[in-house]
């Protein structure tokens, strides 16, 4: 019996996804996608929109309401339903996959249906992708880390202080979501105007969006999609 597939579709340009996921995609009989609601009573998909660019037929793709809330009651029980779901077809013989923006083992909320089939001892399988900050990096023309640079990366809840300190320490950072963290970036900006820093939104998508003027960025407030790469000039 096949694993049920946990397939990484990459950050957003469809063309990102792996050979691997794109043949996991293509030979299964439903996938999983997650949608969110928005204000006017519609919801939108970028993992269903970059499935369609790929020419996945939308009869396969099943999608589920993935509210995006820091309360993850809902989302729980969203996931609890589409394991439950994805077992049962599962059972039935059918090929499964559930996909992820992005890397599904990297910050991925999805890993939790991964993990509960695992319990189960249902046979699963992670299919790599690329992360948006591999991606970002590219779209700037960055060496992210070389030698024996370390690199650090982290979620969107952290401080200026903390920022600092991994900066000196000699790390490069990697904040993602930035989401939650606008005033404490905007501060370390006007504390550190020496630093660099490599803003990122929405990558690989048509609302891309690449600043590298760190007063500029002092004026954004940013959206969930977002991540910040920042290094010291002077190492």
């Amino acid at each position: 019996m096949s694993p049920i597939q946990f397939v990484s579709l990459g950050p957003g340009e469809a063309e990102l996804i792996t050979l691997k996921g794109l043949k996991a995609l293509q030979n299964a009989d439903c996938i999983f996608c997650p949608e969110t609601p928005v204000r006017d009573g519609h919801s939108l998909s970028r993992a269903a929109d970059i499935m369609l660019r790929l020419d996945i037929p939308a009869n396969r793709i099943r999608r589920f309401s993935l509210p995006m809330s820091k309360q993850r009651t809902d989302a729980l029980n969203a996931y609890d339903q589409v394991y439950a779901a994805a077992l049962s077809l599962h059972h039935a013989g059918k090929k499964v996959a559930i996909v992820a923006e992005g890397d599904a083992g990297f910050y991925s909320s999805v890993h939790y249906i991964y993990e509960k089939l695992q319990a189960a001892g249902i046979p699963v399988e992670q299919i790599a992708g690329i992360p948006a900050f591999i991606a970002a990096g590219a779209r700037g023309g960055l060496h992210i880390a070389s030698r024996e640079e370390r690199l650090t990366v982290i979620p969107g809840i952290t401080t200026a202080e903390e920022i600092e300190r991994l900066i000196q320490s000699q790390n490069t950072v990697v904040i993602m979501k930035l989401s939650q963290c606008t005033d404490e970036v905007h501060r370390c900006i006007r504390l550190h105007p020496e630093y660099d820093y490599r803003y990122f939104e929405n990558v690989g998508t048509p609302q891309e969006k690449y600043i590298s003027d760190g007063q500029q960025l002092e004026t954004l407030r940013f959206p969930y999609f977002s991540l910040l790469i920042i290094r010291h000039n002077g190492f």
